[in-house]
């Protein structure tokens, strides 16, 4: 059992269940014909203008029909629900290195860019180059059809942008950490405390490049009265494969079962079919996102296909310290240590968009 102070329940709007927020429709935003001008527009200026992804400021493309809507997103994913969905680009229409210019000069506004591999990328691709399965610990999420558990991201925002969704299945899913925090509460309240205490997380099933094979985070955050929560049991319990990572405790592995048993109940999670044009901004500390199994087209052209940004969030959330990969996360300017950039490194657009075919 625990011995850690086990936090109150969680009353704010981050504690929300799924089948109640999908009885309206206010975590959808759909931009007016004016917002959507001024987002081409600077997409179009952004791909002249060819800026360096590493050093490109907001300031350089400021926001001005889009700027009201824009700090309203940060504060519903930063302090709110902790989600929205953006509806109404056409990137039908567009090239993808425009649908990505528009969503990197959005993303800077929302947050600033960090990387999301030891290569250096600063826009990523979910786009499947492989039949690989998820038990394969070789397999990378963003790159297979299968299946995803509820897990966080590396970063304080993660945002998914849809150019071309699946011919068949590939639905989001997010669930509330914080309601699920308040489940195992009320009914495990002698293991809840154990969340608090860190876990060895599986770094090289994330990231085949890592430096190392693990780092260590606790799964729930609440530092001055703010809830946070990293999670994904898959890459805890993979992590004990490798040696020297201490062996789980039964008790553990019970709150971790409970964990996932809750996450998976019905009502809990709510679910969205992308659209092409459509933008997911996700606190990773307060929503927990999974994906359905797709079929995608067999033209490469028409494969399921999503923009990846992650993002250091623009307020000053507290947390404990080495929580979630903050520790181990780089920063877009430099690369890791004072090392020299990755040969394969994409810090332009053009290139940007297009996706690794790796498997």
């Amino acid at each position: 059992m625990s011995v850690i102070d086990i936090p109150s329940p969680v009353e704010t709007a981050a504690a929300w269940r799924g089948d109640r927020l999908m009885e309206g429709q206010d975590w959808i935003y759909r931009l007016s014909d004016t917002e959507l001008a001024e987002l081409e527009q600077l997409g179009e200026r952004f791909i002249a203008d060819d800026p360096d992804l590493r050093t490109v400021q907001a300031e350089d493309y400021p926001l001005v029909a889009c700027a009201e809507a824009v700090g309203a997103w940060r504060r519903e994913v930063d302090f709110g629900r902790g989600f929205l969905l953006v509806r109404g680009l056409r990137t039908q229409l567009y090239s993808d290195a425009l649908s990505s210019a528009i969503y990197y000069v959005l993303g800077l506004h929302m947050g600033d860019p960090i990387r999301q591999n030891e290569m250096g990328d600063l826009i990523d691709h979910v786009y499947a180059t492989s039949d690989k399965m998820m038990d394969d610990p070789t397999a990378l999420s963003s790159k297979v059809r299968d299946k995803l558990v509820y897990h966080s991201d590396s970063s304080d925002i993660v945002a998914l942008m849809c150019l071309r969704p699946a011919k068949a299945g590939g639905t989001s899913c997010l669930v509330s950490g914080a309601e699920i925090y308040n489940e195992i509460l009320r009914r495990r309240p002698d293991l809840a405390g154990l969340l608090l205490e860190p876990f060895n997380w599986d770094w090289r099933r994330q990231d085949h490049n890592a430096p190392a094979d693990t780092y260590s985070s606790p799964i729930v955050s609440v530092e001055q009265g703010v809830f946070s929560m990293y999670a994904g049991s898959l890459y805890i319990i993979t992590a004990q494969d490798y040696p020297g990572v201490p062996k789980l405790s039964e008790d553990q592995l019970e709150v971790l079962r409970l964990f996932d048993e809750i996450t998976y109940e019905p009502g809990m999670a709510i679910d969205m079919d992308f659209r092409p044009g459509d933008i997911q901004w996700l606190s990773n500390y307060a929503a927990l996102h999974a994906r359905t199994e797709f079929a995608d087209y067999p033209e490469p052209q028409r494969k399921r296909h999503l923009l990846r940004l992650w993002l250091s969030s623009k307020t000053d959330r507290p947390l404990v310290p080495g929580f979630g990969k903050n520790g181990v996360v780089q920063h877009r300017v430099a690369p890791r240590d004072g090392k020299p950039e990755h040969p394969e490194g994409r810090f332009h657009v053009e290139i940007a968009a297009v996706p690794r075919l790796l498997g």
